[in-house]
């Protein structure tokens, strides 16, 4: 079920024993434990911040992201000494691999510790999502996530004061995502201090057990109706094309005509 983020009730006790997961990217709500903070708390959100409001980041402008987003896995956490061929030998116990790419630093090659997994499909790449998670590629406790960059609307890379997680536990923490999600709102948020400020509201997500998996954003279908349509519109189109066919005097027929009128 779909509800506003730190919403009327999110003092009830259904929502104070689950956890709150947003589906779009907000700065200050990703800054906020809770989800509840009207203002940037450190340096690195209010970036964030401008940069969201100012249109500055294009999430489709690196061209170094390739494939289908919704068969693409984010791995974090990784081992300076892992490689590509460990980490696709890691992988590929989840499902076929297409393409990988291990993010090094463009100066000295090191990895940066992170990755994407391109699959070969989305149930593979699902199935990773789910088991894949806090397992062990050479002694590191890894994470994983969905391809955030690319499904999440409005957002915001770490290294322009967003993204999610972190393990610092002083400062420049973000919350909303499967590593750790928002807490339940200990009380409402101020939508009114939020208007008169001009800063959006939080976007809606949902509540969910803590024990829950949160599910990485399904590929948009076309609806049976719309299938419907367009079957009728190519059979009514052939139909037309079969019917102007047919009225249409063949090369001998004309011959014939001609050699009676003479």
């Amino acid at each position: 079920m779909s509800r506003r983020g730190g919403g009327g009730d999110g003092g009830s006790s259904s929502s104070m024993s689950s956890v709150f997961y947003a589906d779009e990217y907000h700065p200050i709500q990703a800054g906020s434990i809770d989800g509840t903070d009207i203002l940037p708390h450190d340096n690195g959100v209010y970036r964030a911040l401008l940069c969201s409001k100012a249109a500055l980041y294009d999430p489709f402008g690196d061209p170094k992201v390739t494939g289908d987003p919704y068969c693409t896995l984010f791995v974090g956490r990784l081992s300076p000494l892992t490689t590509e061929d460990t980490l696709r030998k890691a992988v590929s116990e989840y499902g076929r691999v297409k393409n990988l790419r291990l993010v090094r630093n463009i100066v000295t090659g090191a990895s940066r510790g992170y990755a994407f997994v391109e699959f070969e499909t989305e149930k593979d790449m699902r199935r990773a999502y789910k088991d894949a998670h806090h397992t062990f590629i050479d002694d590191s406790e890894i994470i994983v996530d969905y391809n955030r960059q690319q499904l999440m609307p409005g957002w915001i890379p770490r290294r322009l004061g967003g993204g999610l997680g972190g393990k610092k536990e002083s400062g420049q923490l973000r919350f909303g995502g499967r590593e750790r999600p928002f807490r339940a709102p200990l009380k409402q948020i101020p939508f009114d201090d939020l208007k008169r400020l001009g800063i959006p509201p939080p976007p809606e997500g949902r509540y969910m057990s803590r024990f829950q998996i949160p599910s990485p954003p399904r590929r948009k279908r076309s609806s049976s109706s719309d299938l419907d349509e367009k079957e009728k519109r190519d059979s009514k189109q052939h139909r037309r094309a079969r019917h102007s066919s047919s009225r249409r005097p063949s090369s001998r027929d004309r011959s014939r005509v001609d050699e009676r009128r003479n």
